[in-house]
C-alpha cells in the first residue's frame, strides 16, 4: 500500500506516480515539511520499480514552485545555530540525490515559476516538460547565499554549460520558457493547455520500454559524469554484459521474431 503523504497531493496510477505541490495560494512555496516528504518519498520509490515506473512532479495554479517559503522557512532558519542549518541543508540536498538515484524517470511538468529550490527540484529531474507559461530563477545569490545549493552546481553546468550556468547561478536573473529551451533546460515547450497532454505522452512512452535498461542508463548518466572516458567505456561494457543477460534483453527478441511488442518486466 501506498503511505499516504500529508505535506503534497500523492497519486499512483498504471505505473506512474504524481506528486502535486498543493499550496497554489503560496506559488507552491516549500516548507520543512514539504522538503522531509520529498526526500523519504523518493527514497520510498527506488525498491517499487515493478509497482511505479515513473515519477511526476508538478504544482497546482500557476506557479510549478516558488522554492522556500520566506516565512515558514528563512524565517525559522534565522533562529537555528550552525549545526542546525548545516542539517537543512543536507536534508534538502537527500531531496535532489533521491531523485537521482531512484532508478525510475523523473518528470518535471513546470508551469509557472520555478523559483529557488523548485527549479533546483526541476533540474534534479531526468525531463523537464515546460508549460509556456513556465520560468525558472535561481534566486539564491538575491537573497545573499551562495548560487550553491542541492547540489545545483552540479547538476546545471551538465545541463546548460559552464559558462551559462554561471551567469545564471551568480545574477540569479529569470529565465522564461524560450530561453530555457534554447539553453537545453527545457526538453518541450508546449501551450500551457497542452502540456498534461504531453506529460501522459512521455509516461505512456517511457512505460512502454524496458525498466531495468532505463534504471541503468540513468545510473551510467550519473556515473559517467565524474568519470574518464576510459573508466566510462568499462563501465558501459560491464552493464551491457549484465543487461544482455537479462530476461528483457530476450523478450525483446521473442516480440521481434514473434512479430508482437515485447511485455518488459524488469528482470
Amino acid at each position: 500500500m501506498a503511505r499516504r503523504w500529508k505535506h503534497f497531493d500523492y497519486a499512483e496510477s498504471d505505473g506512474v506516480a504524481t506528486v502535486t505541490f498543493n499550496r497554489p495560494e503560496r506559488l507552491n512555496s516549500l516548507t520543512f515539511e514539504v522538503y522531509a516528504d520529498i526526500r523519504d518519498l523518493s527514497a520510498d520509490l527506488k525498491p517499487r520499480m515493478d509497482e511505479v515506473r515513473v515519477l511526476v512532479i508538478r504544482g497546482q495554479g500557476r506557479g510549478f514552485c516558488s522554492g522556500g517559503d520566506v516565512d515558514e522557512i528563512i524565517g525559522e532558519l534565522l533562529k537555528l545555530d550552525t549545526r542546525g542549518i548545516y542539517d537543512f541543508a543536507r536534508m534538502t540536498g537527500a531531496c535532489v540525490r533521491n531523485l537521482r538515484e531512484m532508478p525510475q524517470p523523473v518528470i518535471a511538468a513546470v508551469n509557472g515559476i520555478a523559483a529557488g529550490a523548485g527549479a533546483v527540484l526541476a533540474a534534479a529531474a531526468d525531463f523537464r516538460l515546460l508549460a509556456e507559461s513556465a520560468s525558472f530563477r535561481y534566486l539564491f545569490t538575491k537573497v545573499g547565499i551562495s548560487g550553491g545549493d542541492m547540489g545545483i552546481c552540479w547538476l546545471l553546468p551538465r545541463l546548460v554549460g559552464l559558462g551559462r550556468a554561471t551567469e545564471i547561478l551568480m545574477l540569479g536573473d529569470k529565465i522564461d520558457s524560450a530561453a530555457a529551451f534554447q539553453y537545453g533546460l527545457a526538453g518541450r515547450v508546449v501551450p500551457d493547455d497542452q502540456l498534461d497532454g504531453l506529460v501522459e505522452e512521455y509516461t505512456r512512452r517511457l512505460r512502454e520500454v524496458a525498466p531495468w535498461g532505463l534504471a541503468m542508463t540513468k545510473e551510467m548518466l550519473n556515473r559517467a559524469a565524474s568519470m574518464d572516458y576510459s573508466s566510462a567505456i568499462e563501465m558501459e561494457a560491464w552493464t551491457q554484459t549484465l543487461m544482455m543477460t537479462a530476461q528483457d534483453f530476450r523478450e525483446f527478441h521473442a516480440g521481434f521474431t514473434g512479430k508482437r511488442k515485447p511485455k518488459f518486466t524488469g528482470r
